[in-house]
């Protein structure tokens, strides 16, 4: 992992902030650029089979990959019909990626058990490979079961991604992943992370399944603006706000330096304060914000600490409608770098 520049994807932002539909404006730039693989997960706007199949109808070439999309909330055969239906109807290379997502979405939101969700996670990671591979299910876990379903069209050919951050989850990652990714993490993390996968991959071993197959890549998200206003800084931080009282985040923000903001963050404070107890730095230890020389050293910086992909989530703001002057100025300037027509690398 992490040997040479690091694969450029590129993720929709969701941000709450901005207009819904802003969302097909970014899909349409990364596929102008040239960007091979775009994520879509789901928030609170668009449900994500909806969306990446209108995406798919709308772009010309770009591999999508749905989610990730929380394991407590489908099951497998619901999971592995959303990546099927997709790549059916659009023609499409369609990779899925799967996660606990938090317990405001699971519980408050969906009405479903936040529980055990490092071994619901792994179950339907298991499931959904079988699945995937065109296979019939015959998952009789702990928390997940499944009999005899199976895809009645083409398996979707892309990537089974699991997000990971704890124990739990890089083991399932390991044990049934083709790539993990991890979300807002500094770049120091990512380098524990990836320690960690490894450390993983070979208590794992060979794959449970019987089948041999490449160790799982590793990909983070990187919330991105090149050569940002306040409005894109102020964008970011928001967005670290959901996080200061998370397990795991929490602790790693600690360890970044931010203890005072993390303690802040466990008070019973409104949101806007908390936000403005979030510094700009805060922003810049978990994304790429800067002049474009800036950026592309941060995404150097995530490739020498294990990301085999840097996967951009660009700030969209009016500055900058949908991020596409960011992707854009890194496209440009990463195929100048390269030496070739486009960011597929």
């Amino acid at each position: 992992m992490g040997d040479g520049p690091a694969r450029l994807g590129v993720s929709l932002g969701l941000w709450l902030d901005r207009p819904a539909d802003e969302v097909l404006t970014t899909a349409a730039a990364a596929d102008a650029c040239g960007y091979p693989e775009l994520w879509i997960g789901e928030m609170a706007t668009y449900d994500a089979v909806g969306l990446a199949t209108a995406i798919g109808h709308r772009t010309e070439r770009i591999d999508l990959t749905i989610g990730p999309l929380a394991v407590a909330i489908r099951t497998p055969a619901g999971l592995a019909m959303a990546a099927g239906t997709v790549a059916d109807l659009t023609g499409r290379r369609v990779g899925l990626a799967l996660g606990t997502s938090s317990p405001v979405v699971v519980e408050a939101w969906h009405g479903r058990s936040a529980s055990r969700s490092a071994i619901t996670l792994r179950e339907s990671a298991g499931a959904c490979r079988t699945l995937l591979a065109g296979e019939r299910s015959a998952c009789d876990g702990e928390v997940v079961r499944s009999q005899g379903f199976r895809l009645r069209v083409a398996p979707p050919g892309g990537p089974l991604t699991v997000a990971a951050f704890g124990d739990g989850a890089i083991r399932a990652a390991a044990e049934h992943g083709d790539r993990m990714v991890a979300n807002l993490v500094a770049v120091e993390e990512l380098a524990d992370l990836a320690r960690r996968l490894d450390a993983a991959v070979s208590e794992v071993g060979p794959s449970t399944q019987g089948q041999d197959r490449p160790a799982p890549t590793l990909a983070v998200w990187v919330p991105t603006a090149v050569d940002p206003g306040p409005a894109a800084r102020e964008q970011v931080r928001r967005a670290i706000v959901a996080y200061l009282r998370a397990p795991g985040y929490r602790e790693m923000f600690d360890r970044a330096g931010f203890g005072e903001v993390v303690a802040t963050a466990q008070e019973d404070i409104h949101p806007r304060q908390l936000l403005a107890a979030v510094p700009d730095e805060m922003a810049e230890a978990i994304g790429a914000i800067g002049t474009i020389d800036q950026v592309l050293a941060r995404f150097d910086a995530y490739a020498a600490s294990g990301a085999d992909e840097v996967v951009i989530v660009p700030s969209a703001t009016d500055e900058d409608p949908g991020g596409v002057g960011t992707l854009r100025k890194i496209a440009s300037h990463r195929a100048e770098r390269s030496g070739s027509a486009s960011v597929r690398v």
